[in-house]
């Protein structure tokens, strides 16, 4: 063994993490990925029903997020799903009678801006 090898040898430092720490906190960071990229996509969702309420109803984004969120709320569905509904309804041609009913009562009370 040459006088390198033996420094390479060095003698156990504690604030290394072993390869158990390693994996689990590889594990934690892969988990954080994939809640991040779901909640960029489920953001983007959301901006494209907002899009959609705020030209419906000529309202500002703010009141458009509003009308989202009281639909949401109004019919016990996740706002997530709402907008999902929202941004399909042009090319499906049609929204579920909930939302439909709860959309049109919202505009209403928000009005335009």
């Amino acid at each position: 063994m040459t006088e390198h090898d033996q420094e390479d040898l060095a003698p156990f430092d504690p604030d290394v993490p072993g390869p158990e720490e390693l994996a689990r906190k590889i594990g934690q960071l892969q988990q954080e990925i994939g809640q991040l990229q779901e909640a960029v996509v489920s953001h983007a969702v959301i901006d494209q029903a907002i899009g959609v309420v705020i030209s419906l109803g000529g309202l500002h984004p703010d009141q458009g997020f509003g009308v989202l969120r009281t639909v949401s709320q109004k019919t016990n569905i996740k706002l997530r799903e709402v907008a999902d509904q929202i941004v399909a309804w042009p090319a499906a041609q049609e929204l579920s009678e909930d939302i439909r009913q709860a959309l049109e009562t919202a505009l209403s009370e928000a009005g335009p801006t």
